[in-house]
C-alpha cells in the first residue's frame, strides 16, 4: 500500500475524464433505469372493468393454498416461528403469469410473455411479519426441473426475488439504490417495477429482482461450478444472523475470534451442488483474507489485505451504506465474493431501511458508523485506504451523489409509477393513518405518498451537506498514533 504513488498518476488523466463527463446514456453497457429506459406506452384501449397497467403484471395462481413463510409471532411481536404448508414444507407449488407488452398497456388475461410453473415462499427476516409479503419464486419446469426465463428485460435465469414495498412508503428505496450501485459498482441486482396479483387479488406495486448467484453467460455473478469435479471458480458467501445448515455454513477467522456474532454462510455453489471438500476449502480460503487483514502486516502489500480483494469495491460499498445510512451493511445481509479475478467483492442488498427507515429509531445523520464494522474495522487503519476513499467520495459527489441527480431521479421515479402509487394505496393505505406506527417514533411516520418523497429527499440533503463537512475526519481512523497503538498492542 505504500507504493501507489505511479499508479495513482497513471490513472490521473482516466479519472479526470471520468469525472468530468456527463453520466452515460444509452450504451450496451449502461444500467437499465425503467423509469428511463422503458418505452412508452400507446393509450389504453381496455374495456372497463379489466385491470390495466403500463407496467409489467404478475399473476401468480396458487389454487387458494395459503403461501407459506409468513412469521408467527407472540403478543409483544417476537417471531416464534415461521407458517408451512399443510404437508409441512416451507414452500408451495403454484403457477406464474407475466404479462409485459412492449408498447401497450397490461391486462389481466392477456396472453402472457412468460408463462411458468413455480415454487414459491414468503421470504425475509422482519419483513415476514408485515401484511405486504416479500416472495422467493424458483421457477420450473412440469417435472420439477430449473426453467431459466428472460423476466422483464433482466437475464434469464430460475431464481428471483418479488420485493414487495411495505414499510417503504416511497415505494423505491431499493429500486434506486440498487440501480445507482449498479452504475457505481461491478455488479448490483437489476430490478423492474411490476404489479402483481394474488389468486385474482391485487395486491399492490412490487420490485421484481435478481437474486444474488450465478448465472449462465455472464449473467449476474462470474461465478461456475463443476459439481462432478467438485471444482469451482469463484464462490458467493452471506453475512447473516441465523445459521441455516451445518455444511453450507463457515466458521471464517473473524467468528471463532469473536470479531462477529453473525454465521457466514456458503451461497454458491448451492448445496447440490456443494461438497463437504468445497465448503471446507472455500473456508480455509476466506479465512486466509481475513487472518491477512487482522495481523500485523495488514497493510503490507505482499502479506496484507491488498492481495485479497478489490480495494474499490469495499470503497464503494462503504460510501453508499454510508450516505443512506444503511448500517444493517457489514454486519447482516452483507454479501462477498470472490469471483473468477481472484479478488474479493462486496454486492448491495436490502436498501429497504435506508435514509432513516429503520423501524426502532432514527438514524443519526450527522456520524459515520461503518468504520466499526467487521473487515473497515482494519482497513481504515491503512491512510492509503482511507485516502483513497475520500478521494472517490468528492468524485461520486459530482455525479451520482450530487442532490439535484438524487432529486430528479426521486420525482422522475414517482412520474414513471404514476397511477400505479395510487392502485398501491388503495389496498395499503391504511398504513398512512395515524395509529398504525410502523417506525419509530410516530411522529416518523410520513401520512402521504408525497411526505415520504419529502422526506428522503430532506434526509439526503442533510446527510449530503454533513458529511461534505465531515469526510476528512474519517482520517483519524488511520492517525498514525491510533494505528501504532493498535499495532503494539495486536503484536
Amino acid at each position: 500500500m505504500k507504493y501507489k504513488i505511479i499508479g495513482c498518476l497513471l490513472c490521473a488523466c482516466a479519472l479526470a475524464v471520468s469525472i468530468a463527463a456527463p453520466i452515460a446514456e444509452g450504451t450496451a453497457e449502461t444500467r437499465y433505469h425503467q423509469h428511463e429506459d422503458a418505452p412508452e406506452k400507446t393509450a389504453d384501449t381496455a374495456e372497463g372493468g379489466v385491470f390495466s397497467t403500463h407496467l409489467p403484471l404478475v399473476e401468480i395462481d396458487t389454487g387458494g393454498v395459503e403461501i407459506p413463510g409468513r412469521a408467527v409471532t407472540d403478543a409483544e411481536g417476537k417471531i416464534l416461528s415461521y407458517t408451512t404448508a399443510a404437508d409441512g414444507a416451507d414452500r408451495i407449488a403454484a403457477h406464474m403469469d407475466i404479462v409485459d407488452h412492449e408498447t401497450t398497456y397490461n391486462h389481466a388475461g392477456d396472453e402472457p410473455t412468460v408463462s411458468t410453473d413455480i415454487v414459491i415462499r414468503v421470504r425475509g427476516n422482519s419483513s415476514r411479519t408485515f401484511d405486504k409479503s416479500n416472495y422467493a419464486l424458483r421457477l420450473v419446469n412440469a417435472d420439477g426441473s430449473d426453467n431459466p426465463q428472460t423476466v422483464m428485460g433482466m437475464d434469464a435465469h430460475h431464481e428471483w426475488v418479488l420485493h414487495g414495498p411495505f414499510l417503504d412508503k416511497t415505494l423505491m428505496r431499493n429500486y434506486m439504490w440498487y440501480n445507482i450501485g449498479g452504475e457505481i459498482m461491478d455488479y448490483a441486482p437489476n430490478v423492474r417495477f411490476c404489479e402483481v396479483i394474488l389468486n385474482g387479488e391485487y395486491i399492490g406495486v412490487y420490485v421484481m429482482m435478481e437474486n444474488i448467484t450465478a448465472g449462465e453467460d455472464g449473467a449476474r455473478l462470474p461465478l461456475t461450478v463443476d459439481a462432478k469435479n467438485s471444482t469451482f471458480s469463484g464462490y458467493l458467501l452471506q453475512l447473516n444472523g441465523d445459521r441455516e445448515g451445518e455444511r453450507g455454513t463457515i466458521d471464517q477467522f473473524t467468528h471463532y475470534a469473536k470479531r462477529t456474532l453473525s454465521e457466514m454462510e456458503i451461497v454458491y455453489p448451492g448445496r447440490s451442488n456443494l461438497t463437504k471438500e468445497m465448503a471446507a476449502e472455500i473456508c480455509r480460503d476466506f479465512s486466509d483474507f481475513e487472518k491477512a487483514l487482522y495481523s500485523y502486516d495488514y497493510d503490507s502489500g505482499q502479506y496484507g489485505y491488498e492481495a485479497y480483494i478489490d480495494e474499490q469495491s469495499f470503497i464503494d460499498y462503504f460510501l453508499i451504506n454510508e450516505l443512506t445510512c444503511n448500517y444493517d451493511a457489514g454486519w447482516l445481509s452483507t454479501y462477498i465474493y470472490k469471483d473468477t479475478s481472484g479478488k474479493y467483492r462486496l454486492c448491495l442488498w436490502d436498501m429497504n431501511s435506508a435514509c432513516d427507515n429503520y423501524q426502532q429509531s432514527q438514524m443519526e445523520h450527522t456520524e459515520f458508523q461503518m468504520q466499526n464494522c467487521l473487515w473497515y474495522f482494519m482497513l481504515m487503519k491503512d491512510e492509503d485506504f482511507v485516502d483513497e476513499l475520500i478521494d472517490r467520495y468528492w468524485e461520486l459527489r459530482e455525479t451520482y451523489f450530487d442532490l439535484e441527480y438524487l432529486y430528479n431521479y426521486i420525482d422522475e421515479t414517482a412520474a414513471y409509477l404514476g397511477d400505479a402509487v395510487d392502485r398501491n394505496f388503495t389496498v395499503w393505505g391504511y398504513t398512512f393513518q395515524p395509529g398504525y406506527d410502523l417506525l419509530q417514533p410516530a411522529e416518523r411516520n410520513p401520512r402521504s405518498y408525497e411526505a415520504a418523497l419529502k422526506q428522503m429527499k430532506d434526509f439526503l440533503a442533510a446527510r449530503i451537506e454533513w458529511m461534505d463537512e465531515n469526510i476528512d475526519t474519517l482520517r483519524q481512523y488511520a492517525a498514525e498514533s491510533k494505528v501504532k497503538k493498535f499495532n503494539e498492542n495486536a503484536n
